[in-house]
């Protein structure tokens, strides 16, 4: 690709690095059972909104210079970075000291997290120039006029905490002399909805972990003091997530970062912690004004002690706009960087914050206007806003989308992916793919190729016959709506050259997951008939007037079934033991209506849905929020919520297994009776470009009242 400006040329120089691997020791994996479904297959699932954005780190000058730099390579999903300090760095040289390095001195270190071949780890980028020391706005970007660089950056690119076995987020990483402090959520604390995000530390050179979060507790966005001394989190405390899906109810905890000793509560309410200095604390919440905003509090040191019953709060940025995540520097402590929302806006933006003039200086708006901005931190030297954002188009002219992209699976023998679309699953050969990508339906070989559209209407849910080739069933109308609202099924003979439809229900009270039984003969469906959710059995090829009986019923929400391969079970979800909450657990009953069994919930007021069964009928495939939250939902806006992992159990609910670890929402997964190559899969078309949304929660309009979601336990307070 030849560079078709100055800016572009810069960029350029960046994508020539040199990938070193280093062998930095990591949790081992799990001793699991290599016979664990008697055979090799793959679990394909959803994870909404993923597939539209594709993150890299950016910066900017805070002296106001319109130029922004493309600090990460371009490949994957990278976020929320770190500028460790050149001292830092300097105690962790010799994990690179036995590659051949250029004599000269770095010009930047970046610390990130990072998604590469389906595994959360945290990178360490450094960029050193060909030629000498310069500073890296004097990188020159002229041609030798054979399309060549003339001067070239090399990359050293180290992975510092991560495994090829193990997928685990590890949010908000910090360099603190030679170890890390960041998030892992490998750790199961064995009590189901509660979160296992812990912070921990990782010496470098050698490779020891300690955990940092006592056991039982879970910690969120950790923030190191500009001494090292002390650590900053959201926490919970003993108390634990409740289910929110907007502001988490975290207090900011401190606590002693070379043990995790000395731990104490010094705010109530409030989450992303950043320090000015080692007694002041900047951090965001939620005011009963509706307004998310900066808050800074003093906190006194006597003897090396907190004065946790001292702490002095002030509001920093005014209501009339949304600020949060605050960087703050030690180097520079008139200002802060923060993101913001403003009103009449559809972008986050950061900004600089005088705390002494009360003014805002922006910085993104100007030079990527029509873009989200996200998470800021600051240089050492406070010269730099680093931050992320979707890049678009990639550098090499490929699009964001992968069709399938394959997960790291701590399993084994199970290929894990994740699809571009929702509700997959396989043809009984395994060889074809029925996916949603509203409002469609789409079915596909399993190797990606031969996608075409069999239903543009608005559809969700697909299954397939068992017994008659080629047939697919969904539900066509409109999702998450009432009893009485009009949705049908359908069965689609995808083989026929112009697909062929044929309705199954009549009436439409949202009849919706069909799911086929093994001998080809009916179809399990629920239904909203009776005013209620209840699961129901028709005739397979004649629908409900060829034969219709009733298998649940009640005042509650029978929801989401599937058939087991031996015909005994028919799994499905449902509110039944607290209705109307939205919790749902996982239950099982024989086709004939007895027999039935509770197989699973995920702790009180917690959600267990879309189970699948698979191939030998042994376990299940569900998606819960048995692993509670994993980051805070406002520094992860492209989210739709901060829960939901794919896992699997026994058929009788019992050995459960994570195998997805991340803040997204993942969802809607399908067992295949073949196994997949653990191969990437891209559109053919290059996929759409970056695109989402914010919260849509977010309220950036004032006269309009903050709507709260039904699980929220965060304590709204006065800001004034």
């Amino acid at each position: 690709m030849k560079p078709s400006s100055t800016l572009e040329a810069l960029f350029f120089v960046f994508f020539n690095f040199i990938l070193v691997p280093v062998a930095i020791p990591n949790f081992a994996a799990a001793d699991l059972d290599s016979n664990l479904i008697g055979g090799a297959t793959s679990i394909v699932f959803a994870t909404l909104g993923r597939s539209s954005y594709a993150f890299d780190i950016y910066s900017l000058s805070t002296s106001g210079q319109p130029i922004e730099l493309q600090l990460t390579d371009g490949k994957s999903v990278n976020f929320n970075g770190h500028f460790p300090s050149f001292s830092s760095f300097s105690r962790i040289n010799p994990i690179l000291a036995k590659h051949a390095l250029p004599s000269t001195e770095p010009l930047l270190h970046l610390i990130y997290v990072t998604e590469r071949n389906g595994s959360s780890n945290i990178y360490l980028d450094t960029v050193f120039h060909s030629t000498g020391p310069r500073s890296i706005l004097e990188i020159p970007t002229e041609s030798n006029g054979n399309d060549e660089r003339v001067d070239e950056l090399k990359r050293v690119q180290t992975r510092l905490v991560g495994s090829n076995r193990r997928v685990s987020m590890k949010d908000r990483p910090s360099l603190v002399g030679e170890s890390l402090i960041y998030v892992s959520t490998h750790e199961d604390p064995g009590v189901p909805r509660a979160s296992w995000t812990a912070v921990y530390s990782t010496e470098l050179v050698t490779g020891v972990t300690r955990r940092l979060t006592p056991k039982g507790l879970a910690d969120f966005s950790p923030a190191v003091s500009p001494s090292g001394v002390w650590t900053a989190v959201a926490s919970y405390g003993k108390k634990g997530w409740a289910g929110d899906v907007q502001e988490l109810g975290t207090d900011i905890y401190v606590f002693l970062t070379r043990d995790g000793s000395n731990r104490v509560q010094v705010i109530e309410h409030g989450g992303w912690p950043s320090w000015g200095d080692d007694s002041t604390l900047y951090f965001h919440r939620r005011c009963e004004d509706g307004w998310w905003s900066v808050f800074r509090a003093i906190i006194p040191i006597t003897n090396g002690q907190l004065g946790v019953d001292e702490v002095a709060i002030q509001r920093v940025t005014p209501p009339g706009l949304h600020a949060f995540t605050p960087a703050a520097s030690l180097a520079n402590k008139s200002f802060i960087a923060v993101a913001t929302r403003r009103s009449g806006s559809d972008y986050r933006h950061i900004e600089l914050f005088d705390v002494v003039s009360n003014t805002f200086t922006e910085l993104t708006r100007p030079v990527s206007p029509n873009a989200h901005h996200l998470n800021p931190f600051i240089s050492p030297d406070a010269s730099r806003v680093g931050y992320h954002k979707c890049r678009g188009a990639s550098n090499d002219g490929e699009g964001n989308n992968l069709l399938l992209e394959n997960l790291q699976n701590p399993l084994p023998g199970i290929s894990l992916f994740r699809i571009d679309g929702s509700f997959p699953s396989f043809s009984p050969d395994g060889e074809r793919i029925a996916y949603v990508k509203f409002p469609g339906v789409y079915v596909m070989n399993r190797d990606g190729s031969g996608v075409r559209s069999v239903l543009t209407r608005t559809a969700f849910s697909t299954a397939w016959d068992w017994k008659r080739k080629g047939i697919l069933y969904t539900s066509v109308g409109p999702t998450f709506a009432s009893e009485s609202t009009k949705v049908d099924i359908i069965s689609i003979n995808v083989d026929d050259d112009v697909p062929s439809y044929k309705q199954l229900t009549l009436g439409g009270e949202n009849n919706a997951f069909p799911s086929a039984s093994p001998d080809g003969k009916w179809v399990a469906f629920r239904s909203g008939r009776s005013g209620h959710k209840n699961l129901y059995i028709m005739d397979a090829l004649n629908g409900e007037v060829g034969g219709l009986y009733r298998l649940t019923e009640g005042p509650w929400s029978d929801t989401m079934c599937n058939w087991s391969p031996d015909g005994d079970w028919i799994l499905f979800a449902s509110d039944r033991e607290n209705p109307g909450s939205g919790s749902f657990e996982l239950f099982k009953i024989h086709p004939n209506g007895t027999g039935l069994q509770k197989v699973i919930q995920s702790g009180s007021g917690g959600r267990t849905n879309h189970p699948w069964f698979s191939p030998d009928g042994k376990y299940i495939v569900i998606t819960s929020d048995y692993a509670g939250v994993s980051a805070e939902p406002i520094s992860n806006p492209h989210h739709y919520q901060p829960y939901g992992d794919i896992f699997v159990i026994k058929s009788d609910g019992s050995d459960i297994r994570r195998l997805t670890h991340n803040s997204y929402e993942d969802g809607t997964p399908a067992w295949s009776p073949k196994y997949m190559k653990t191969v990437d899969v891209e559109w053919s078309n290059g996929g759409s470009q970056c695109s989402f949304e914010d919260c849509h929660w977010l309220n950036v309009n004032t006269s309009t009242p903050v709507v709260e979601d039904q699980y929220s336990s965060a304590t709204k307070i006065q800001c004034a």
